[in-house]
Parts: structure tokens; C-alpha cells; sequence
């Protein structure tokens, strides 16, 4: 499919410009008609029509906040620097041979960036499930170990470097939210970005900013969001819990040397979510069905 892209989605050289280019953006991803199958907390073509000009609003105030245009300063930065994008040298670990992935990559202001940490410095809770024995428990504790000097040496690096990123990583996340989420609302269901802005409207006082939220969610609209985000919820909980069991990242990534344990412990787990979608349908549960399940399955492999 071709895309025309428009003059209107190119950043200007202002907040309120770069607001507008988001929001037309925003609006030229919802498509002219949902597909048929779509899963309810996705959101109708009216559900995201509405949040973009919820969102439209929030963030035309939202800019004028002196805590947000003191993270506003044009920056460019690779947004994809994680282990799998960076090659380095097979006699000198330490000396980078190349860097790849740059499609991503763009002038924002430093605080879309705000969120930003590669796999290398991101801290993980507990050790994988598939690591069965002492030695690769102890080995996968050492890893731990060197990631968590990595994170300590990201955060230095980027405040002694890139000040105003350290800066707005310190700006609470949800005033920002709404920046990086305003045009993902087809790609991640209404369900998702909509809580970005019922959180902000809840805290906007407590967040320090001026006046009242222009966003102001109704009790019929919380309750509608509150029932969608059911099957959101089932699908980030799933997707959190395979990350967790086989160490995998959000994209499904697996070091090569461990895809054939983890491939073998993904399609067990995958066969015990469709169990549970036919025993919760043998139960009478008019909520699941074994499509359903197919459908909430984070990943493409089977």
C-alpha cells in the first residue's frame, strides 16, 4: 500500500507546531473503516477520533507548562540503541564496529526521548524460569550483575552528556505520555492510550500544572474504559508473563544460542493458554473463546 505523506505531518520549528504535526499524524492513521474481527478494546473509528481531539486539547496546554519547555530543546538521538543494533569487535569487545537500525531516528524534542533505555541498561526483576540449574543460575546473576553497572553508567553517561534527555527523564512520565502516544492509537487500542489521559486528568493538580485538565472523562466514559481495558489487561499480563518465563524482550527477541529452549518452553506455554481458553469455554464463560484466545496471543509464533 502506498502512503501519500503530507506536508501538514512535518515537524515546525515551534512546541505548538510539532503539537499540530502529532496530531495530524494521529489522524492519518485511523483508517476509513475498522476491520470486522476487531477486538472491542481496540476501539471503534469514533473511539480514536474522539482521543485525538482529546489528546489535541491536552497538549496545546501541556506545552505552555515551564516543566515541559524546559525539556523542549530539539535533540537528536538513535531510539532503537539496544544490544542487537550494535556490533563491536571479535578481538576488543569494548571498541563499536557499527551501529544499524537508524530508520528511526529524528529530531523531537528531548522529552519524547524522556523513556528511552537500551536492553543493555534496562534492570530485570527475577531470573528466567528456563534456567533450570545452579551454574546457569549463578551465570544469569553475574549478567544481572553487569546489568545493573551498565544502568548506573547509562544514567552518568546521559547526565554528564545529554543533560536535558537526564533532565526530562526526571519529569514525572505522565505528563509526557500523552506526547509520545497521541498517534499510536490504532497501533496500540484506545483501550491503551486513553488511560495516559484519564491519569493525567486524575493528578493534573498533584503533577504541579496550572489550571484544571482540559480532559475530563465522564462517568459513563470511565466506565466504558474501565470494561475494555479487561482484555488489554489479559493481554499485557500474558505478554509480561512469557517475558518473564523465557526471557524474551517486548518484540519476542531471543539470543540465537537460546532460541531452541526458548522456542520449546513458547510453544508449551502457548498450548496451556488455549487449555485454559477451552476449559473457560467448557465452563460457560460467554467472555473466551478459543478464537478469542488465538486473538490475545502477544505474539506471531504458534
Amino acid at each position: 500500500m502506498l502512503h501519500v505523506i503530507s506536508s501538514n505531518l512535518i515537524p515546525g520549528p515551534d512546541l505548538s507546531s510539532y503539537c499540530k504535526s502529532l496530531v495530524a499524524s494521529a489522524r492519518s492513521r485511523i483508517p476509513v473503516a475498522a476491520p470486522e474481527d476487531q477486538l472491542p478494546y481496540r476501539g471503534s473509528i469514533q473511539d480514536h477520533v474522539k482521543f485525538v481531539t482529546d489528546c489535541e486539547a491536552v497538549l496545546y496546554d501541556l506545552i505552555k507548562e515551564p516543566q515541559v519547555q524546559r525539556v523542549a530543546k530539539p535533540t537528536l538521538l538513535h531510539a532503537d540503541l539496544h544490544k542487537r543494533n550494535i556490533f563491536v569487535s571479535d578481538s576488543e569487545p569494548s571498541k563499536i564496529t557499527g551501529i544499524i537500525d537508524w530508520q528511526s531516528t529524528s529530531i523531537e524534542p528531548a522529552f519524547i526521548y524522556a523513556n528511552e533505555t537500551p536492553d543493555f541498561a534496562t534492570l530485570v526483576d527475577d531470573v528466567p524460569r528456563t534456567v533450570r540449574n545452579e551454574r546457569d543460575q549463578a551465570m544469569q546473576k553475574k549478567k544481572q550483575k553487569d546489568i545493573q553497572l551498565c544502568a548506573e553508567a547509562f544514567e552518568v553517561w546521559m547526565k554528564g552528556y545529554v543533560p536535558t534527555i537526564s533532565q526530562a527523564r526526571a519529569v514525572d512520565d505522565i505528563i509526557l505520555r500523552p506526547f509520545r502516544h497521541c498517534n499510536t492509537s490504532w497501533r496500540d487500542s484506545v483501550a491503551a492510550v486513553r488511560s495516559d489521559l484519564i491519569d493525567l486528568a486524575q493528578e493534573w493538580n498533584a503533577l504541579g500544572l496550572a489550571g484544571s485538565c482540559p480532559y475530563q472523562p465522564t462517568q459513563d466514559e470511565l466506565a466504558i474504559h474501565e470494561k475494555s481495558c479487561e482484555d488489554l489487561e489479559s493481554v499485557l499480563s500474558l505478554k509480561a508473563w512469557l517475558m518473564q518465563t523465557l526471557g524474551i524482550n517486548s518484540d519476542g527477541w531471543v539470543p540465537i544460542e537460546e532460541f531452541p529452549l526458548v522456542l520449546s518452553a513458547y510453544r508449551e506455554a502457548y498450548e496451556q493458554w488455549i487449555e485454559i481458553a477451552r476449559q473457560a469455554v467448557a465452563s460457560g464463560d460467554v467472555g473466551m473463546s478459543v478464537k478469542k484466545a488465538e486473538k490475545l496471543w502477544p505474539f506471531d509464533q504458534r
